[in-house]
């Protein structure tokens, strides 16, 4: 039998196919459209400024003209910076037993040279600003509360110099003055927002700022802490926990331990692209869940097509949108956790999108292999819905319904997300074995077979990457999963001989792009 089988002799191989032509799954219309094995073979979409409020989407586009970047930057950024402002403070329920925070964690990945650091000062600069007015608005109160505990200790130590075991009175007045002096707890200065931070830091902030803190980096260091840069070992509890908005016990050494009844973390990440590769590599992170909580962004990078005279952000755009950002700090900031609902209607168009998914996440379905990071989807969309909703609507609506036509913006921005997440993957699996892979689907391609037999590839194939048949079983065992070929059924044996080679069918796209 030659590579591209134009017509099949009598032969078991032969016999083989014609068995299984017309079984779904295999050569017939039963294929399933075959996924692919790195994010430069997808078209991942442009980021949909247009969903955006308008003041968001303004800014965005403003400082993606300025400073000759993808949207995704600027945009990915912007949904960061409301995710600081929400975390903690707004949830949203999509029907009663199903609550979502609205915290987000986002990662874009761009090469160097990309102007990272100018978009974050512009996107995310309001955020440090609105958290410099909320320590210049604390420190009145945070004084009067370390004097009244020093006053209250000096009671206290003055109790306790008088009191005497003869008097049993006064060493229970000592006592009391004691508690009540450690009953007064000095608040820290508000923090919403730090840069490099270990794991176990992160946690202590989070607990002195009452479960909330947003990672903004326009580096990837924290990437290598949540790796174990310093501990050597992983540490996924505050970014697990902290995704989903659960209960956090945050030991330190030699004091009490904090406990985060609800902790809120916010990840805004520019990377370079090498990043995320890293990601994927951290110890047990995929089945641990972690790589499932990311919104992954990979633009194309603009660096050498950039035009050089540009216009610079008009002042009115960078005005309202430092305005409306900062008010929404300082609104929320002093807040209880408010739930926000979806309205019928965007609870039917939720019912829509579980209806959708549900199937593309079983074995055979094109989301099976990232299952970890779609299971999560349809909240992913609800807790973007809820940042839509927040930053459309003034204050003194923020308590009304989830409208169907902000779901239905929050769901293309995760229909984008889903597109640049499959391409994460992707990318993160571009290991030795994906590389082996796309050289044999290369060879498929030019070929054109119906099927062919390792064999057959191996004499075919270049033999400086694969010395012997064996070093080919990884590759194909790969393409099988990403649906570019299938296994044949073994022939029966007839006879002593050689095992016969195994057999592979090509999806019809292959044979059809050489016909």
């Amino acid at each position: 039998m030659n590579a591209t089988n134009k017509h099949l002799p009598d032969s078991g191989a032969a016999r083989v196919l014609r068995a299984v032509s017309d079984e779904p799954g295999q050569t017939g219309d039963g294929w399933e459209q075959p996924v692919p094995l790195s994010a430069a073979q997808r078209a991942l979409p442009p980021f949909p400024v247009s969903v955006l409020p308008g003041w968001v989407a303004d800014m965005v586009s403003a400082v993606t003209e300025f400073t000759q970047t993808p949207a995704d930057l600027a945009g990915c950024v912007a949904l960061s910076a409301l995710s600081t402002a929400a975390a903690g403070r707004i949830n949203v329920r999509i029907r009663p037993g199903w609550t979502q925070p609205v915290n987000l964690f986002l990662a874009v990945a761009l090469p160097p040279g990309s102007r990272k650091s100018d978009v974050f000062a512009a996107m995310a600069g309001p955020i440090r600003a609105a958290q410099a007015e909320l320590v210049e608005l604390a420190l009145p109160h945070i004084e009067e509360t370390r004097i009244q505990k020093a006053v209250a200790e000096r009671e206290a130590d003055k109790l306790e110099k008088t009191a005497s075991t003869a008097d049993p009175t006064s060493i229970g007045l000592a006592g009391d003055a004691a508690l009540r002096a450690r009953e007064i707890v000095i608040p820290a200065q508000p923090r919403l927002v730090v840069d490099d931070i270990t794991a176990e830091k992160a946690a202590t902030i989070m607990a002195e700022q009452g479960g909330r803190l947003a990672v903004l980096a326009p580096e990837g260091g924290i990437v290598a802490n949540i790796a174990g840069r310093y501990s050597g070992t992983p540490n996924y509890e505050v970014f697990l926990r902290g995704h989903a908005g659960e209960y956090l016990e945050v030991d330190r050494q030699g004091r009490e331990s904090d406990f985060i009844e609800h902790a809120y973390l916010t990840l805004g990440l520019v990377v370079q692209p090498q990043i995320i590769r890293d990601l994927g590599q951290i110890k047990a992170a995929k089945e641990r869940g972690l790589l499932g909580r990311f919104l992954y962004s990979l633009p194309v990078s603009t660096v050498g097509q950039r035009e050089i005279r540009v216009p610079e952000v008009p002042e009115h755009v960078s005005t309202t949108y430092r305005t409306r950002l900062a008010e929404l700090v300082l609104h929320l900031a002093p807040r209880d956790l408010t739930t926000v609902d979806f309205s019928r209607d965007a609870d039917e168009a939720m019912f829509a999108l579980q209806t959708e998914l549900e199937p593309q996440l079983a074995p055979r379905g094109n989301l099976h292999h990232i299952t970890d990071w779609a299971a999560k989807y349809a909240g992913t969309v609800a807790r973007l819905a809820g940042l839509l909703h927040l930053a459309d609507s003034p204050a003194d609506k923020w308590s009304t319904e989830i409208t169907s036509e902000t779901f239905s913006r929050a769901r293309t921005l995760g229909s984008y997300y889903l597109a640049h997440a499959l391409g994460a993957f992707d990318y993160m699996g571009n290991d030795e074995v994906t590389d082996d892979a796309r050289m044999v689907l290369a060879w498929i391609e030019r070929q054109g077979p119906i099927s062919f037999t390792v064999r057959e590839l191996f004499t075919s194939i270049t033999r400086g990457r694969f010395r012997k048949v064996t070093d080919l079983l990884p590759a194909l065992d790969l393409l099988e999963q990403h649906f570019h070929i299938q296994r044949a059924p073994e022939p029966e044996r007839r006879g002593p001989g050689r095992k016969p080679s195994p057999t592979y069918f090509v999806h019809p796209t292959h044979r059809q792009a050489t016909r």
